[in-house]
């Protein structure tokens, strides 16, 4: 049995761990996309690694576009299998897949103009719309807890890892020649006091883990310090100085946090008087459909929401859907939050509003989670004199902020607090995805002072026995 990594390997996207069972049975865990890499990202988007046609199941750990972003141009390249998730993670993923061909789709035919314009080859998206809904036929829905057959001498069980509505760890139990080998792939693991879903779950003993590093080097502060801090940022942009107010703000995740802070303000009669524009129809979709989930809150969500039916809503906001309403944002003078995707501020109508709203010294783009290095956001947490933006400079004069305590991603402390299920010394090796390496290095030592001895940290495409 081997296992190749072919994303989220010393890197925080494209996440895509692809395992070997024999000839006939090979298992993806994730296709994700890969986001924010500059030059590089359609090359990684476009070289699988492996061949599509020979994969003979696909497991999905969560949602989010770095971890199913890829399943169209997956079944488009050949894979013609089931796609195992959750329930909540298939819900979501209709939105979000059709949502990421629209909008490769809307920023493909701007790119193209000025290519045109310039004489220079057109460039088509990596999948369309239709190639996304193509895709949904093939899930095969699996609810936490409930061990699965997905083949012969392979079973399937998912746990609750907090991450984001629907996430899940995926544990497999392979038999060969009567030996089981038991591995666990964390995909995203959540926060043990997140302020919306359930903690992470215990999972059972694994032999090999393949585990995510996002912040293995750091802690996070308090998210009760976050609400306070999102409050400041509003009155010193929007009240004190007359300003507007960009926050990019991932549509699954992110803004329903954003949103559930500032009905808490509002019920403690603290939110300013203010327009709050939520300007994605897919944010307005996904927290459609994350109301739909209420058992995957946690205790404190399930208790407001018997004295307030909406923990998402509150006066002053405004969905925007229609995009010449979202223009018409950009054209008006008046004071206002604008909550927009993505949260990496990479491609959607966050990255016109930035465009626009970037020069002037009033306003301010508050960043509120990780974005990679060479992203937009990545960019801007740099604090540069001037950012290129759809192929054009802008001065940049506007104040860039930034919340960290409000990850999905668990620190260094919950991702330990999930391994302590385990025995370390039963685990035979333990993989290290989904960090920049540097991060990732600190955490391996970690781990090692805990009694994980054998910690590996895989390039791309690079393959391990197991």
């Amino acid at each position: 049995m081997k296992i190749a990594f072919h994303g989220a390997a010393r890197t925080v996207t494209g996440s895509k761990h692809l395992l070997h069972i024999n000839p006939s049975k090979k298992i993806l865990l994730d296709c994700g996309l890969f986001q924010g890499m500059g030059v590089d990202t359609t090359k990684l988007n476009t070289e699988w690694g492996f061949e599509p046609s020979e994969i003979t199941h696909v497991v999905i750990s969560h949602a989010h576009i770095d971890h199913i972003g890829l399943l169209p141009k997956l079944v488009k390249d050949g894979y013609a299998g089931k796609i195992y998730c959750t329930p909540a993670t298939a819900t979501l993923a209709k939105i979000l897949l059709v949502d990421s061909a629209r909008i490769q789709e809307a920023d493909i035919r701007y790119v193209n103009k000025r290519r045109e314009r310039d004489n220079k080859q057109l460039i088509e998206p990596l999948y369309t719309e239709e190639d996304a809904t193509a895709v949904f036929p093939l899930f095969e829905t699996i609810p936490y807890n409930e061990p699965y057959t997905l083949d012969e001498g392979v079973e399937l069980l998912y746990t609750d890892c907090g991450h984001i509505l629907g996430s899940a760890a995926v544990n497999l139990k392979i038999k060969e020649k009567g030996i089981v080998t038991r591995i666990t792939f964390s995909g995203d693991v959540g926060r043990y006091r997140d302020m919306l879903l359930r903690s992470p779950q215990n999972f059972p003993q694994a032999d090999y883990i393949i585990l995510e590093s996002t912040y293995g080097d750091r802690l996070h502060d308090l998210e009760s310090v976050a609400t306070d801090a999102l409050l400041n940022h509003i009155i010193e942009t929007c009240v004190k100085k007359k300003g507007k107010l960009v926050i990019p703000a991932f549509s699954l995740g992110r803004t329903q946090e954003i949103l559930y802070m500032l009905n808490r303000l509002e019920l403690e009669k603290r939110l300013p008087d203010l327009s709050y524009y939520v300007d994605s129809p897919l944010s307005v979709k996904i927290t459609g459909a994350v109301k739909r989930y209420p058992a995957c809150f946690n205790s404190a969500v399930q208790a407001l929401l018997k004295r307030d039916d909406d923990v998402f809503s509150f006066n002053g906001l405004k969905h925007i859907e229609d995009v010449q309403d979202s223009i018409k944002l950009n054209d008006s003078e008046e004071p206002c939050v604008i909550i927009s995707a993505s949260g990496m501020a990479e491609a959607g109508r966050v990255k016109h509003h930035i465009a626009n709203n970037i020069s002037g010294a009033r306003n301010k783009i508050l960043l509120t989670g990780y974005c990679e290095p060479r992203s937009l956001g990545g960019r801007l947490k740099n604090n540069p004199a001037e950012v290129t933006i759809f192929g054009k400079p802008y001065l940049v004069k506007a104040e860039i902020a930034e919340i960290t305590s409000l990850s999905a991603h668990g620190d260094y402390d919950d991702l330990c607090q999930w391994l302590s299920c385990q025995d370390p010394r039963q685990v035979k090796k333990l993989f290290l995805v989904h960090g920049e390496e540097e991060v990732q290095e600190k955490f391996k030592a970690r781990l090692i002072r805990k009694g994980f001895d054998e910690v590996e940290i895989p390039a791309q495409h690079t393959v391990f026995g197991i």
